[in-house]
């Protein structure tokens, strides 16, 4: 149930930014999840519109929440690959979703079969548009 905390950390990066801009209400805030994140939107935007109600500056805005895809390096051969967190079983899926780090444990190179690799994207959660009325 991170979404809840996912949700409260949004509204307050975007009233920051809101307040920055001079906005007086914020009609709509575009969001990026990382797939590794594995935030619920359905949880994630209920936790936001209930969150919303306490602040006058979101009372009509509306959420878009958009999934980036997970793309990992090989740091030995340099292969690209996209990670696909449905693929794996429950259990696997469910130690990346609480420490995305233990992907390493996880998944190898195709190519090498080396588990040394960067996450390139895929993590994390950011504002990627706010849109609001001056």
């Amino acid at each position: 149930m991170h979404e809840w905390a996912l949700a409260e950390s949004i509204l307050v990066s975007a009233k920051q930014v809101a307040e920055q801009e001079n906005m007086k209400t914020v009609a709509e805030v575009t969001i990026k999840v990382g797939e590794l994140q594995q935030a619920e939107p359905p949880i994630l935007r209920f936790a936001l519109s209930q969150m919303k109600a306490d602040t006058d500056i979101f009372k009509s805005t509306k959420f878009h929440i958009l999934k980036a895809k997970s793309t990992l390096k090989c740091r030995v051969c340099v292969t690209t690959l996209h990670f696909n967190l449905k693929k794996l079983d429950t259990a696997t899926a469910e130690a990346i979703h609480f420490v995305p780090e233990a992907a390493h444990t996880f998944v190898k190179c195709p190519k090498c079969g080396s588990p040394d690799f960067e996450i390139v994207s895929g993590r994390g959660v950011w504002l990627q548009n706010i849109k609001g009325v001056k």
